[in-house]
């Protein structure tokens, strides 16, 4: 995560507000008009009860304390400001303390269908509605706590997890599939290839098995793991953080998958 940024974050003045400008509102108008008719059919039921309750603006970017408010009140989380990226260290102790961390900038129209750096729009449309949610807000508290007292090899393992439940996961339901992953549902093109390619593989959610499950960023996911519901989290959570960490180690005994993906060039 610790990476060198190509965006810099705006910093906010002495109440907590960021002067956005008419150019940043403009590309983010355009992105959540985008994306809402893109996820039509395709969020899951909680994901889109969070959309409601957010009642995010669709003219300009959001301020972090409007949408903080309704995150305290429901679940008890807030946003956090961060720089463009932030390390390992600092990403699960915000998430431990329910402070959810979001890089205040957002993409410039050159890189407005794919950026690496998850940017305001990919984290307060992708994850904050299902921030309301319970299960979905004390399952990413608790995997924070995983994090705080790993070793920098652990949490390569345990980032694994985060990318294939709180980024780019699906739920099997009766309706059909539905996302819930934030890394899915702020992206038009990982959206209808999550939910109506046929010829990626989608399979139910093992932790062992997505520990051991490499992946790319900059590529879409040529697999998926699903639950059946959101709160489905509530399984993982349950877990000792003693328990998670047994299960790395055996990840790491037996090796990871053959990547379903060609090695990016070095």
């Amino acid at each position: 995560m610790a990476k060198s940024a190509k965006y810099t974050s705006r910093v906010a003045d002495e109440n907590g507000v960021i002067a956005w400008s008419d150019e940043e509102n403009a590309i983010w108008k355009d992105l959540i008009a985008r994306q809402l008719k893109a996820i039509e059919g395709k969020a899951c039921d909680e994901y889109i009860a969070g959309l409601d309750l957010l009642q995010l603006p669709h003219d300009r970017i959001p301020q972090l304390g409007e949408v903080s408010k309704v995150l305290k009140s429901a679940t008890g989380w807030q946003c956090e400001p961060v720089n463009a990226l932030i390390g390992f260290g600092e990403f699960f102790k915000l998430l431990s303390e329910r402070k959810f961390p979001v890089a205040t900038f957002i993409r410039t129209r050159e890189e407005f269908d794919y950026l690496q750096e998850p940017d305001i729009f990919h984290e307060i449309f992708g994850h904050c509605p299902l921030l309301t949610n319970q299960s979905f807000a004390d399952y990413t508290q608790a995997y924070g706590q995983m994090g705080l007292n790993a070793t920098k090899e652990q949490r390569v393992y345990l980032a694994r997890l985060y990318w294939f439940t709180v980024e780019f996961g699906l739920l099997d339901t009766p309706k059909g599939l539905r996302v819930y992953g934030g890394g899915i549902l702020s992206s038009p093109k990982e959206t209808e290839h999550a939910v109506n390619n046929t010829g990626i593989r989608r399979e139910p959610l093992n932790v062992l098995d997505v520990l051991r499950t490499p992946y790319r960023i900059d590529i879409i996911q040529p697999i998926y793991y699903t639950l059946n519901k959101v709160s489905n989290l509530d399984d993982i959570r349950k877990y000792e953080v003693s328990e998670i960490m047994d299960l790395v180690e055996k990840a790491k005994s037996l090796g990871l998958h053959e990547p379903l993906f060609e090695r990016a060039a070095s």
